[in-house]
């Protein structure tokens, strides 16, 4: 059971890497970009929702001490990994939907520094 779960994260992540091309500043999303964004979004966030955790743990700790960042960082951490599993969902099922991202970080890996936060849903791309 554990080779089919590392097969599936590796499968996951390979399908977010390959549909995850960085965009150009000066020209706006195409709808194939924007829906393959937010697919391959879809399916990291849900995947590696669970980095959450450490990542709070680290940001809390760095700010405070030991004890708090672990209590308070695991807490914070499983508070924004249920949001980024709803926030992934979410992409999921309104992919077809042209819309901004809603989490900033875009992945938990990207600013592993940055605190998690979400912005407004359903903002439409202009």
């Amino acid at each position: 059971m554990k080779q089919a779960t590392r097969n599936a994260a590796v499968l996951l992540l390979s399908a977010s890497a390959c549909f995850s091309l960085p965009a150009k500043a000066d020209e706006p999303e195409s709808y194939g970009q924007t829906f393959g964004r937010k697919l391959s979004t879809g399916l990291a966030n849900i995947a590696t929702s669970s980095l959450e955790i450490p990542k709070n743990i680290i940001i809390i700790n760095n700010q405070s001490n030991v004890i708090y960042g672990f209590v308070g960082g695991t807490l914070k951490g499983l508070l924004n990994m249920g949001g980024r599993i709803g926030v992934g969902v979410v992409d999921l099922v309104s992919a077809p939907i042209p819309t901004q991202p809603i989490v900033y970080p875009l992945y938990v890996w990207e600013n592993f520094d940055a605190e998690t936060t979400y912005g407004k849903a359903f903002r439409p791309n202009r």
